[in-house]
């Protein structure tokens, strides 16, 4: 059992048989440790841990709190440069601000400062998590959904997953489905079997069944070997491969039909790996496997589908271009904006995709249905490239616009191919939907998302408390070497005017104030901007933007520990400068880049909208003020990009095997923010949903 893997995924634990003892007055002093956290026990829960006995029920909170306190980030020491935050920063004059900071980069020390006693915390009225009581079979459970999603997985529930073949063995194959949908879970569990269930013959049927191109083939071995199972970054470093392991790789590949095409679209990596394949030491046995590696060898590709159709895309040869596109109904899809805008006959194109639409997979298909119901052209197109680090490329869009009539029709078809699809799952019966969910994003690709307090999708805008103070959080610990991580702000107006900067260079403005920059961290360090939420509005500011650089360029992922995050505060001067009661998100900072940017604040509305990006490049001096072009383009793609939100999916869902109701009396099923399925079951959503 793995405590802090159930609490993270379902918000329950377990609770072993106990041999009773432990007193009410024990039982609520647990009670009261876990309220700290901003968490709540449910009834049948504390009657569970009622029937332990004293020393169990120690034990048990120990596990507890500890994943807490790593979950809220208060599993570490916090002290900023300014002991008492904001107080200290709030009556220093510049000068005095100055000097310390100058003091501090000369000596890498701290200045002596006194730290005064803080009054209790001046709680505000927060929502607490419930944690429920959970048993092995309802943990055992959490594996089916993950391998089931039909969207990439990210780091931690890739974790996730290796953590139950890992532990659990030959005995992971009774939790495990005949097949995986998504073809990166397939090689991140074959890998796992291999690694771990080695010399069960159920491992070699499983890669069997779930292996089915060269480019699956070449994802098990990437799996393998550690490396990025998207492909989307470089080229990986193959470990050397046991002799029967090579035969079961050559096996599978040879019984590929027409593998050499597939092996030419990643024809470099195919190098690297016959490296360790040796094929043709198995040329009597394995010739097709053989004959795929040596045209990548020998650098001979042949025609492929994408060169035909880029060619007859710059043709402009329509005619002829949708009948190949047609073979292939995904392409079709993510070419369809362009094949329309190209075409001279929009009703054929319409006509031609229409007739495979059902063959395209839901994510695309609610991906392509955002962009079509767009409102209107925006001035920026954002992409955000697939690979493990999420970022974001942005362009003038110049496409002229579509009829309103075509826009409908292809919105349609994407409509019905989906509910025609899901009218095939079993019925669901009287359903409410929260109107709430559509400021919630579909998890339609998870693999750049980093590990968060609560499971968040990129886009997604979550309500703010009702308080008016915001303390954003940073803690760090050197690397190899003296490593200076800097916690910024930045503040933008509603027309995406930058305004000001609260960094280590600008303590105080504007309503926010900077607790003082560290520039050394051998034991750790924090950083912390309180934000005066009701100054800011005045000042005409409506986004802040959260910003991390690495000022020394160190990557994040070459750091020890690096985590993020914000707590509300009813009042800034009462209780400790970092309190686990009162923090909303925190997220671990690990990309492999020098700036992240993870959530921004809609003051206008009150929100949080989800950002966890980082910019690919930096100037000579890494620091907010010398990237705010990336950050104004970050937060422009952030809000303006059109992404499927929850409410279309669920609602199409409901219109093809259910009845939506007005209200929660009534309902069978339940989409909410808060009850039933939820936006952060993101594991539920893409096994089920999608």
């Amino acid at each position: 059992m793995n405590q802090e893997l159930f609490l993270r995924r379902r918000t329950k634990v377990h609770v072993p048989m106990g041999n009773g003892g432990a007193t009410r007055a024990q039982v609520a002093s647990v009670v009261r440790e876990i309220a700290a956290f901003r968490c709540v026990l449910s009834e049948p829960l504390i009657e569970q841990i009622g029937r332990l006995s004293a020393a169990e029920l120690k034990y048990w909170l120990r596990d507890v709190v500890g994943v807490l306190r790593r979950q809220t980030g208060a599993h570490v020491h916090h002290r900023p440069f300014y002991p008492d935050f904001p107080e200290q920063v709030l009556t220093a004059s510049e000068a005095e601000l100055y000097l310390n900071a100058v003091l501090h980069y000369l000596t890498l020390s701290r200045i002596p400062l006194t730290e005064s006693s803080r009054p209790a915390m001046l709680e505000g009225n927060f929502i607490s998590r419930v944690i429920e009581p959970g048993s092995v079979q309802e943990f055992e459970s959490l594996l089916e959904p993950l391998v089931s999603s039909r969207t990439s997985l990210s780091e931690e529930e890739a974790a996730d997953v290796a953590w139950f073949i890992r532990n659990y063995k030959s005995d992971v194959f009774h939790l495990l489905p005949e097949t995986i949908p998504f073809r990166e879970i397939r090689a991140q569990v074959g890998g796992a079997l291999i690694l771990h269930v080695a010399g069960d013959k159920r491992v070699d049927t499983f890669l069997e069944r779930n292996v089915e191109t060269a480019t699956d083939v070449l994802r098990l071995a990437v799996a393998l070997s550690g490396g990025d199972v998207s492909l989307a970054t470089a080229s990986t470093r193959f470990k050397p491969i046991k002799r029967s392991m090579r035969r079961l790789f050559l096996h599978l590949l040879d019984k590929i039909p027409n593998a050499a095409e597939d092996v030419m679209r990643h024809a470099e990596r195919w190098k690297r790996l016959a490296e360790v394949l040796h094929p043709g030491d198995y040329a009597d046995k394995y010739p097709h496997a053989l004959a795929a590696i040596t045209a990548a060898r020998r650098n001979e590709p042949p025609a492929t589908f994408n060169s035909r159709v880029e060619t007859l895309l710059a043709q402009r040869d329509i005619a002829t271009l949708v009948p190949i596109l047609q073979s292939r109904p995904g392409e079709f899809a993510r070419r369809f904006d362009v094949t329309l805008r190209r075409s001279t006959e929009a009703d054929a194109v319409l006509d031609a995709f229409e007739a495979v639409a059902a063959q395209v997979s839901s994510p695309v298909l609610l991906q392509l249905l955002a962009q079509l119901r767009a409102p209107r052209l925006l001035p920026l197109r954002a992409f955000t490239p697939k690979g493990s680090f999420a970022k974001v490329y942005g362009i003038k869009d110049r496409r002229e616009p579509l009829a309103p009539e075509v826009l409908a029709r292809a919105a349609r078809i994407c409509e019905n191919a989906l509910v025609q699809r899901f009218a095939s799952l079993p019925p669901l019966g009287r359903c409410f939907i929260d109107p709430a969910l559509r400021e919630y994003r579909v998890p339609l690709a998870q693999r750049a998302s980093s590990k968060s307090l609560r499971t968040l999708v990129r886009g997604s805008r979550l309500p703010m408390p009702d308080t008016r103070f915001i303390r954003l959080f940073l803690w760090w610990k050197n690397g190899r070497a003296r490593t200076d991580i800097d916690l910024s702000a930045a503040f933008f107006d509603a027309n995406f005017v930058f305004r000001e900067t609260v960094a280590y260079y600008n303590l105080k403005g504007y309503g926010g104030y900077h607790s003082g920059d560290i520039v050394d961290a051998p034991d750790g360090a924090s950083e912390f901007i309180d934000l005066d939420l009701d100054v800011l509005v005045e000042k005409g500011i409506r986004y802040v933007v959260t910003s991390i650089n690495s000022f020394t360029e160190q990557p994040y992922c070459d750091l020890p520990e690096c985590f993020a995050g914000w707590m509300a505060r009813a009042d800034t001067a009462s209780g400790e400068i970092f309190e686990p009661r009162s923090v909303f998100d925190r997220i671990d900072i690990a990309s492999d880049t020098v700036i992240c940017l993870p959530f921004v604040m809609d003051l206008q509305e009150r929100r949080i909208i989800w950002a966890d990006l980082g910019l690919a490049s930096s100037p000579r001096w890494n620091n907010v003020g010398n990237n705010l072009s990336g950050i104004s383009l970050m937060l422009r793609a952030l809000i303006d990009t059109p992404r499927p939100d929850l409410e279309t999916l669920f609602d199409l869902h409901v219109r093809a095997r259910g009845e939506r109701v007005a209200s929660l009396q009534q309902a069978q099923a339940v989409f909410a923010p808060d009850q039933g399925v939820t936006p952060f079951d993101t594991d539920l959503i893409r096994s089920q949903f999608l």
